[in-house]
């Protein structure tokens, strides 16, 4: 058996009725000099888990990027730190879709240690041709983001 055969795949998250949910663990490098996490690294967090989110729900953003149907935008960003994260922490990206739009789609992120809020942030996306203008995102993936703005158990 070859060793890639055996060796575990990188952490992905799994969706909970129509949320989902992606672990990660804080590590040094996401630590600033005072032992906290630095403020930029949670997006990072949460366009991971979003990014996971997507490829979970049959929304394959790669292909449209390669085939040049188009690509998601942020365009509006509201976040709020509560508690800070420390090295070693285990953390859990818990995500939603709370708006959808013909050309756009709103997810509410919080970022949980256990049962504690540390953070949440509610990002807008949009849909955009390759040369940056806004377009319908196509309805397949409009439909998904439908069910699971609604609530829908979703299990691709």
């Amino acid at each position: 058996m070859p060793v890639s055969d055996q060796m575990p795949m990188p952490a992905t998250g799994r969706f909970v009725a129509a949320v989902h949910h992606f672990p990660l663990r804080i590590y040094f490098e996401d630590t600033d000099l005072s032992g906290l996490v630095y403020h930029a690294n949670y997006l990072r967090y949460m366009e991971r888990a979003r990014s996971d989110m997507l490829r979970l729900a049959g929304i394959d953003q790669r292909a449209a990027h390669d085939s040049g149907t188009g690509v998601y935008a942020v365009t509006d960003l509201h976040i709020r730190y509560r508690r800070p994260a420390r090295l070693d922490d285990d953390l859990m990206v818990v995500s939603r879709v709370v708006q959808v739009g013909a050309a756009s789609c709103a997810i509410h992120q919080s970022v949980m240690r256990a049962d504690e809020q540390l953070t949440d942030a509610t990002i807008s996306v949009a849909w955009l041709t390759p040369q940056g203008r806004p377009q319908r995102q196509p309805k397949a993936w409009t439909d998904i983001f439908s069910r699971l703005c609604q609530g829908e158990d979703f299990h691709p």
